[in-house]
This record gives structure tokens, sequence and C-alpha cells, in this order.
């Protein structure tokens, strides 16, 4: 359990600030929370700032798509209640404004130097581990955005990040609450407990099935569905088209050979300074050293005797051959400053006291033109495939915009218009499977108006555009179809049902002080997280009252395959408590995360509670 504390508990506020950069820049969706486009109708205002109702609809979709990725592909979507989900989202929408407005209210600020740091050193917005701009704008075009609209989203994210952070930091727990915190999370408890099995070996009428179908066809519409046509344009065909000069391939080889740097090979005495050698101590045994490579003893055998470096001492001091970028700043400067065979001066790094000597130079071992032709040709064309590909993306982009169709922006780029299979919210197979496209699909703009999508990024290096050919309404199936769904749910109810008379009954025999002929499952000293008994168990045993008297207590429940668990509770035992200092800090830090995110929550109730909110929609 505790290292269960110990891996939720470190960083809780950095992990929140950095997942919600993660979301918005993972593509996943993010900005169809916040982008207000064409439709500025108002569903709220918070303080006077108004809600859309374009943010809205988009909110509700993003929570929908979320809500069926984690319900899984064999959830029906017709069991969610729109006007649930729109409660929900307006209420995001509602907070999130609500914590911008505090952010402005305090004067916080997160600068545009910052900002720019955080964009370019992103991922998504690399190429080769380098931020490109071409890409940068590809990506924002992806997502709905201009560069200020997306700076203006992303320095929201980080303001409410600072607010949360510093709400949150300002909680703190007392020793006495550790205590109390730890030898609850430590009690052990002793227990037996009996499953009394849901048999399912029970029949079911055709009336019963009937009924239940007549009773309840809400539940077995099929899913809201479309088809759609869509065009796929692959940055791996554009290699092959792709022409590289000659005179580039030869002026990358050249800044190749001007990139590279002489080696230098060096070995080097230590003395650390530590909490046993302070400062002055190891710079006068460095120098008493040095007095005894001035009498002639050999640098070698010298730090092999009296090295503190255990990597090297060994090897007689020797570190390697090494350019520059690789020593600390003050230890690469006075080597390279150094003449081959030469010892330095005593220096001080953060390691402590060294002298180094310079045993060997080299320059940097350059690879032929012809044996590096074949990789910067690669390179080359790889970079000017890219630049194609975008390009061919934009126009495809601007062509999609602009036809009623995908016949004409196929013909015009040489694609293929391609057909899926009928999917829902959740995606399906295929290009399906991205839930990108299963957010496009299902976009107002696509599905109501027809209109083509904009180009939707698969991966990196392949973009689509898509359009709705069909939309398949929800439809009752017939009772034919579902018969064999039914007459299961039923059997599995039943005999829940029966699995829980029986459970009852044996509970109330056991406390009346009868006792019950059934093959208890034994349990000593369990612990909250004991391997080997359902977690259904383990919870339900630690709510239980102590014994009192040494009678056992004794209470039964269903558990959610149908089956009924009799749990008796024999014993409860605490333990002393001697916490190291390390368990302590452990236990502070999840306590204190928790009580700071506590606090966050009621600092957002009182901004809520303290705001004037009108609703224009229910």
């Amino acid at each position: 359990m505790l290292q269960n504390i110990r891996d939720n508990s470190q960083g809780w506020i950095a992990k929140t600030i950095i997942g919600v950069i993660i979301v918005l820049l993972a593509l996943t969706g993010f900005d169809a929370i916040f982008n207000a486009t064409a439709n500025r109708d108002s569903v709220a205002s918070v303080n006077g700032e108004d809600i859309t109702s374009t943010q809205l609809e988009q909110a509700v979709n993003l929570q929908r798509r979320q809500l069926l990725q984690q319900l899984g592909g064999d959830f029906d979507p017709a069991l969610l209640n729109d006007q649930l989900l729109r409660e929900s989202a307006l209420n995001s929408l509602i907070e999130r404004m609500l914590l911008l407005q505090a952010t402005q209210d305090m004067d916080f600020a997160f600068s545009d130097q910052a900002l720019d740091q955080l964009i370019v050193q992103t991922p998504e917005f690399q190429v080769n581990g380098k931020f490109d701009v071409a890409r940068f704008d590809q990506v924002l075009q992806q997502m709905g955005y201009d560069r200020l609209e997306f700076r203006q989203l992303l320095q929201g994210e980080m303001l409410i990040g600072q607010l949360r952070a510093g709400v949150a930091g300002t909680a703190f727990v007392t020793d006495n609450q550790i205590d109390a915190f730890a030898g609850l999370e430590r009690q052990t408890r002793d227990f037996a407990y009996y499953i009394v099995p849901a048999e399912t070996d029970v029949s079911v009428t055709n009336d019963a099935v009937a009924a239940y179908y007549e009773e309840n066809k809400e539940l077995f519409k099929t899913p809201e569905q479309v088809v759609l046509e869509y065009l796929v344009l692959d940055k791996a065909n554009f290699i092959e088209q792709a022409e590289v000069p000659a005179e580039a391939v030869r002026s990358a080889y050249d800044q190749y050979i001007s990139s590279l740097s002489e080696q230098r090979r060096a070995s080097h005495i230590l003395i650390e300074v530590n909490d046993e050698t302070s400062d002055e101590e190891a710079k006068a045994q460095l120098e008493a050293i040095e007095k005894r490579l001035a009498a002639g003893e050999d640098f070698s055998q010298l730090a092999k005797e009296v090295s503190d470096d255990p990597g090297s001492a060994a090897e007689g001091g020797d570190l390697g051959f090494a350019g520059k970028g690789v020593y600390d700043e003050t230890f690469e400067q006075t080597l390279f400053a150094l003449e081959e065979g030469k010892v330095s001066e005593p220096i001080r790094t953060e390691f402590g006291w060294h002298l180094i000597k310079l045993t060997g130079v080299r320059g940097a071992e350059a690879q032929t033109f012809e044996e590096l032709e074949p990789r910067l040709l690669e390179e080359l064309k790889t970079a000017e495939a890219e630049r194609l590909f975008i390009e061919a993306s934009r126009e495809l982009e601007g062509l999609a915009f602009e036809a009623s169709d995908l016949q004409q922006p196929a013909e015009t780029m040489n694609l293929v218009v391609q057909t899926s299979e009928p999917f829902g919210r959740e995606g399906g197979e295929g290009i399906a499977a991205n839930n990108k496209i299963a957010q496009a699909a299902f976009a107002e703009e696509v599905l109501q108006g027809g209109a083509n999508s904009g180009v939707i990024e698969l991966n990196p290096g392949r973009v689509a555009v898509v359009r709705v050919k069909e939309h398949l309404q929800p439809q009752v199936q017939e009772l034919a179809g579902v018969r064999s769904e039914i007459e299961a749910q039923l059997k599995a109810q039943q005999a829940a049902e029966a699995a829980k008379a029986r459970g009852q009954q044996l509970v109330e025999q056991l406390e009346a002080g009868k006792p019950a002929d059934i093959e208890w499952q034994q349990v000593e000293a369990a612990s909250r997280v004991q391997e080997g008994v359902d977690p259904a168990i383990l919870q339900a045993v630690f709510k239980m009252p102590k014994p009192d008297d040494g009678q056992p207590e004794f209470e039964g429940f269903a558990l959610g395959d149908g089956s009924f668990a009799v749990v008796s509770l024999s014993g409860v035992s605490q333990p002393n408590l001697e916490l190291s200092e390390s368990d302590r800090q452990e236990y502070r830090r999840f306590l204190s995360s928790r009580a700071g995110q506590q606090a966050f929550a009621a600092y957002r109730e009182m901004l809520r509670a303290t705001a004037e909110i009108e609703r224009e929609v229910e």
C-alpha cells in the first residue's frame, strides 16, 4: 500500500498541468471544447462573459467520445443520456471560465518567452528532433487554430495550472494525521467468507422474454452510424517524387565535415569534497599530490593510489577520448587549453578538486563522401518529401473546402475515393479506428451540413479528408435478433436474485447464532491490498465495524458476477507504528497532495457560489 501511495503522490500538480498539455498536443480533440467559430449564440454567461452554443455542442461530442472509449466497443451509445451530457459539458465550460477569470483578477502571467520555449520543445512540432515551423503550422491547421488562437489557449491552460498549484500548495498535514492514517492503512483483519454462486441453470419463458422486450424496446436500438467517403494523403508516396540535386548532397557533406571537432584523451586525479572532506582539505591533498608529480612520480600510479573517482582510478585515471560538450565546463576548458603530455593546475568542479593530464589528441574520424552519400541522399529526400507532403496537405485542405464532394479533389490530386464500413460515434474498424475520424464524422457541419471535413492527421506523415456518404439512424431491432440476449439477461437476473435470497438467509441464520453447513474461506491478517481475495470483499471487510466481546460480525453483499458473498469478521489488529523518516515523508506527500486537491475543489466551489452565472439552456 505504501508503494501505491508513493506512486500516486509525487508531483500531482505538475502531472495535472503536463496532462492538460499532453491532451492538447496529442490532438485528441481538446480544442473542440474551446474553439468558438462561426456560431456565437450564447448558451450561458459567467460574470458577463459568454459561452457559445458551438462550444457547448463540441464539448458534448468530446464527452460522448471519451465515455464510449472508456465503456468499450460493446456499449450501446443509444444508452447515453444527451441531456446529462449537455449539463456535464456546460458545467465544465463554466468552471474553466471561472478559473481563467480568477487568474486574470490575480494578475497571473505566463510570459511569451516561456510559451515559445514550451512550443519549440513539443515533439508534435518537431521534425528530426528540431522545431519545424511548417510542421507547427500543419498541426495547428489540423487542430483548427491559427498561431494566435493556439498561443492564447495554451497560455490559459498554463495560467490555470499556476492557480491550481498556488491553491493546492497551501495544504499541509500534521504528524498526528500521518500517524492516524498510517495506522488505518497498516491495519490487518482476520475474516472468513463464503460465496453463494449465481446458478444460471434456470428457464425463462417466451412470455417473459416478450414482456421484457416490449417494456425495454429503447434498449435494443441499433446505434447511430455513418458510412464515410474519404481521401488519404501519405507522405511515403512523395519519396519517389522528391528530387535532390547533386550539389545539395555535396553541401550536406561539407556541413558534416565542418561539424566535426577534435577529440582529446584525458586522465585525472580527483579528490572529492564531501561530508568527510572539506573544500580546503581536498585542495590541500591535491596540492600535495601535485608536489609528488613534480618530484617525478608517475601520474597513472598516483591516480590508482589516491583518486576518488571509482570509474577511472583503476585505469590510472584514464577517461578516454571525448569531444566538447561531454565534461563539466571548467573541466572541459582546462582540458582543451592543455598541451599534450602536460598536467593542469588544480581546478574545482562540482565533484571536487582535479589534476588533469592531456594524454592524446586526435582529429575527428570523418567518413568519405562515397561512404556517407547514400545516407545524406536519403535524409535530404525525406526532408524534401516532408515539404511536398505539407504543400499537398494544404492544397487538399483548400480543394476539400471548395468542393461539394470528394471526387474533384481526388481527380485533381490523383487520389482514390474510398468508402468505410458503417461505424458509430465510438469509432470502428479501418480508418474509423482513429478517434479523430469519428470526431470529424459526427461534427455538426459534416454530419448535418454535408460538408467535407478539414484535413485530419491520422499520424505523422498521413492525413485524410472525409465526408458522410450515409447517415444511419437508430432503429429498434426485431425480437428475434435480440431474443438470446434477453434470455441471458433474465437468467442472470434470476440467478442473482436467488443467490441474494440464499445469502441473506445465511447472514440472518449466523447472526442468530445458528451454525451454517458451509465451507468458509479463511483469511488471516489480511491487509487492504491482500492478494488472492476479491477487492470487493476486501473493501467490504474493511468497512465492517470491529467485533465486540470476541463475537464475529457478519455481513452479506452482492458481487459483480451476480454471486453473493457472506463475510464473518473475527478480529482487527492495529500495529505498533514505527515509521521511518522516508515512509513518513511519503505519507506526508500523499496526504498533502490529497488535501491540496480538496482545497482546490473547495476553491472552485467558492468561485461558482460567488459568480453571476446565467444559463440560457437547460
